[in-house]
C-alpha cells in the first residue's frame, strides 16, 4: 500500500512538473528582445550619475569653480557614446565608407574624451585622496565591461582561453 502511495505521488510530481515547463510565456512583441531605453530616461540617469557625483565629491568652494567645465566635458562624453548616429548603419556596405565613418565617428569620440580629460584634470588635482577615490568609483564615463562576467555566466564568446580581468 505504501509503495503505490509513494509511486502515485511521484507520477504526480512528474506530470505537474512537466505541465510546468511545457507553459509558453506570453506573447507580445517585446518577447526575446532587450528593452530599449528612451532618450528621456537616458537624459534622466545621466542627470543622476553627475548629481550623484557632485553630492558624492563634497566639493569645496574653491574645487567649484572648476565643475562646471568638467560637468560640460562629462555630459558631452555620454551624449557621444549614447548618439544614434555612432550605432551600425544597415544600408552601409562598402567597406571603405564604412571605415571612412568609423574614422570620424572614432575622431569625434578622441575630441570629446580629450576635453573631458581636460577638463577632469585642474578638479582631479584639487581633490583630497578620500575624494579621488569617490570620483573614481562614482565617474565612470565608460559603460562597465559586463561582457567580461560572460565567463561567470558560462559564456566563452567562441574562445578557448580565459583571459583574467582587469
Amino acid at each position: 500500500m505504501l509503495k503505490s502511495i509513494a509511486a502515485g505521488a511521484t507520477v504526480l510530481t512528474l506530470l505537474a512538473g512537466a505541465a510546468v515547463y511545457a507553459q509558453q510565456p506570453a506573447a507580445g512583441p517585446d518577447i526575446g528582445r532587450r528593452q530599449q531605453i528612451r532618450a528621456d530616461d537616458r537624459a534622466a540617469f545621466l542627470d543622476a550619475r553627475v548629481a550623484a557625483l557632485h553630492a558624492g565629491l563634497r566639493l569645496t568652494p574653491d574645487q567649484e569653480k572648476t565643475w562646471p567645465a568638467f560637468e560640460q566635458a562629462y555630459r558631452d562624453v555620454a551624449a557621444g557614446r549614447r548618439d544614434p548616429a555612432n550605432g551600425p548603419r544597415v544600408e552601409q556596405v562598402d567597406p571603405v565608407q564604412r571605415a571612412q565613418r568609423a574614422a570620424d565617428v572614432l575622431a569625434a569620440r578622441s575630441a570629446a574624451l580629450k576635453r573631458y580629460a581636460d577638463a577632469a584634470a585642474p578638479l582631479y588635482q584639487s581633490l583630497d585622496e578620500n575624494q579621488k577615490r569617490r570620483f573614481g568609483i562614482l565617474s565612470r564615463v565608460e559603460r562597465p565591461r559586463f561582457h567580461q562576467f560572460a565567463l561567470w555566466r558560462g559564456e566563452r564568446d567562441g574562445r578557448d582561453d580565459f583571459r583574467p580581468l582587469r
